[in-house]
């Protein structure tokens, strides 16, 4: 609104991928904000294409951890990683998963996608809306920091949907991408400090 200030820059500074949450829950109605938050992200041909699978339960939970899990470790099996590893790595990704405050699977819906007549054109539109879903949780995580919350993303998704897709018995047509797990954080957590960037390492003048 007129007049009222939005320290929009002091937020996109504080934010921090943090990954140690304290124990108070998240309230449900707090992650809703978030995703209608989320979701105004400018998107492609007008479309929404954003979707949110929130894992509220336990039970949900153990599922998507056993699944990305057996599909992982038939990942690192197949280039021959030491069994301590695979191990180690396993363990840790299922803590992380079930000891989420909140915890959401983000997924692309692509039914607004044009037809394209080349696989160039086709692979620049899905471009377009995995940038939209980029921009939405951008939005979800800034919003959070906001809120006194942090989190961070993990794209394991990716690499597993149909996995993630049965776990959780998704609607036909949500194509996960990315889980977002937020929570308050741990107390006594300071971020670590973050080197400035140099405009003229990242930009260019024509």
């Amino acid at each position: 609104m007129e007049g009222e200030y939005y320290p929009v820059a002091d937020v996109i500074s504080q934010r921090r991928s943090v990954r140690r949450f304290g124990p108070e829950p998240v309230a449900r109605g707090l992650v809703r904000e978030l995703v209608a938050l989320a979701c105004r992200a400018p998107a492609p041909h007008k479309s929404r294409p954003w979707r949110f699978a929130y894992v509220a339960t336990d039970g949900a939970k153990g599922r998507l951890a056993e699944a990305m899990s057996g599909a992982w470790l038939a990942d690192l099996e197949a280039v021959e990683t030491p069994v301590r590893d695979v191990q180690r790595l396993i363990s840790r990704s299922k803590e992380q998963i079930s000891a989420a405050p909140a915890l959401l699977v983000a997924c692309l819906d692509y039914s607004d996608a044009k037809e394209q007549e080349d696989e160039r054109r086709r692979s620049a539109e899905r471009d377009m809306f995995v940038q939209s879903l980029g921009a939405a949780l951008q939005n979800m995580l800034l919003a959070a920091v906001e809120r006194g919350l942090a989190g961070y993303l993990k794209g394991a998704p990716l690499f597993c949907a149909p996995a993630v897709r049965e776990a959780l018995e998704l609607p036909d047509g949500w194509d996960p991408a990315f889980l977002v797990l937020l929570g308050h954080p741990e107390e006594g957590f300071e971020p670590a400090p973050r080197a400035d960037v140099e405009v003229v390492d990242v930009m260019v003048e024509r």
